[in-house]
């Protein structure tokens, strides 16, 4: 399909209810038998994994920070082509960006995408306002389309008419849909947003139940006709996946898939077997044996939440730390890199963990990094260049503890030029062939990334040989 019908959901703010909406209509329009494909603008793993599961179909993650306007377009008609519709979460606010431009934001994704918006408005208390609201959100930035509301947390049928009424005739925006106020959210949260699909074991039936919710309220089919209404966009060039690194087979790469690491850019995977590897999940949790390895990714995800199964599995923490001291490449991003560290301090006490670092991290009641990141390489490892600018992302709980013996640390490779990082303004643990960070990157934001991994991957393999 070369006219990509697409639609974009914004909100004024986290907890608008995007994400209740968006996977409710994901996963109405599945069961009607549209194809959709979903995307999530900005670096969130856990709505993007709800949507993927509304869809059946792997979400993508759209972000103007991380990926140039070139290969963002690129992506996006890459995963869109075979679909009837695309349906494009966007993040926090409208309008909110990395700064007073709001550079970044949901409205320049739009903008970029040239898609229609619908706005998530969360109407509790208010109904002449929400018109002003929604007028000002329509006049606030020039090239926005901002094509419909829909309303969520309503009070009853004569709140609705009330809204309704004044959006349609006062702000002159199309009223799509209107929620009522649910008394309990079938997809509950926790300090890092929704609680992960991986641990909800009622994931099909509260998707479900999301979709019976958004087909009551929601007149799915003017949000159809709305999608279609987006222009045919340009055609974009290929997506600039990284060529083989490597002849013939290549090396095998592990990446952690369990409960507590699933956190990763499915596009970072994608690009290590684009570059040559053999992609194989393993397993953190499980007494599975590991098959041979030439080199190892762990992403982030939830190591708190399983801490105490991660700690008594003392076979594969000593794999782990086996693996790292004979010169395995690794790469561990946040949850990952806690996992490396020698203990994680709960509030019931300290858990040991695989001792690659002789750091102790901790969990903290507020975030203690969140946001887009900026580093410079400053020491040499297998995976980013001397002198590389690298753009990512952090959001974690945990804090490094200040080491008792800080000259016993490993050399950290990363000056934060913006965000917080491990300690002292550095990131990047190094030791060996092993790299560990709070910093997500993205492969097709750090194209030298992939192709480095394969290439030290393929270097053990034949040191090993």
């Amino acid at each position: 399909m070369t006219n990509f019908p697409r639609i974009i959901l914004a909100g004024l703010s986290g907890g608008s209810g995007k994400t209740f909406v968006s996977a409710g209509l994901i996963r109405a329009l599945s069961r009607r038998g549209h194809k959709v494909q979903p995307f999530k603008k900005g670096p969130d793993y856990i709505d993007a994994s709800w949507l993927s599961h509304a869809a059946r179909a792997k979400a993508c993650n759209l972000d103007p920070f991380l990926l140039a306007p070139e290969v963002l377009c690129a992506l996006f008609q890459e995963k869109a082509r075979a679909a009837d519709i695309s349906v494009i979460e966007g993040n926090r606010g409208l309008f909110d960006g990395k700064d007073r431009e709001g550079t970044c934001s949901t409205a320049e994704l739009a903008r970029q995408l040239d898609a229609p918006v619908v706005l998530v408005l969360d109407a509790t208390k208010m109904t002449r306002t929400a018109a002003a609201i929604v007028a000002g959100c329509r006049a606030f930035e020039p090239g926005l389309n901002l094509a419909g509301v829909i309303l969520n947390r309503t009070a009853g049928e004569r709140h609705r008419a009330i809204l309704k009424d004044c959006i349609e005739n006062l702000a002159n925006v199309p009223v799509l849909g209107a929620l009522p106020k649910v008394a309990e959210n079938p997809i509950p949260e926790r300090h890092m947003g929704l609680v992960s699909d991986q641990e909800h074991a009622g994931r099909e039936q509260a998707l479900d139940a999301l979709a019976d919710i958004v087909e009551q309220w929601v007149d799915i089919e003017r949000v159809l006709d709305i999608a279609r209404t987006a222009p045919a966009p340009a055609a974009a060039p290929p997506v600039p996946w990284p060529a083989p690194v490597v002849t013939g087979e290549g090396p095998v790469i592990g990446y952690v898939f369990d409960a507590a690491l699933w956190f990763y850019y499915p596009e970072n995977i994608e690009a290590l077997q684009h570059a040559g590897a053999r992609l194989t999940p393993v397993s953190l949790l499980s007494n599975e044996p590991w098959p041979v390895l030439h080199g190892l990714y762990l992403g982030g995800g939830f190591p708190e939440t399983q801490a105490d199964a991660l700690s008594a599995n003392i076979s594969v923490r000593e794999c782990v730390r086996g693996l790292a001291l004979a010169g395995l490449p690794i790469y561990a991003e946040c949850g990952g890199f806690m996992y490396l560290c020698a203990g994680l301090t709960l509030d019931e006490g300290q858990h040991d963990l695989a001792g690659v670092f002789p750091l102790v991290t901790r969990l903290c009641p507020r975030p203690q990094g969140l946001g887009y990141v900026e580093a410079l390489v400053e020491a040499e490892n297998p995976f980013h260049p001397l002198g590389a600018r690298l753009t990512g992302h952090e959001f974690h709980y945990s804090a490094c503890l200040e080491p008792s013996n800080p000259y016993a640390l490993p050399a950290t490779a990363l000056k934060m030029l913006r965000g917080r990082g491990m300690l002292n303004g550095r990131d990047g643990l190094v030791s060996n062939n092993t790299f560990a960070a709070y910093t997500h990157i993205h492969a097709l934001g750090t194209p030298h990334w992939a192709p480095n991994f394969v290439r030290a991957a393929e270097a053990y393999r034949k040191k090993q040989r």
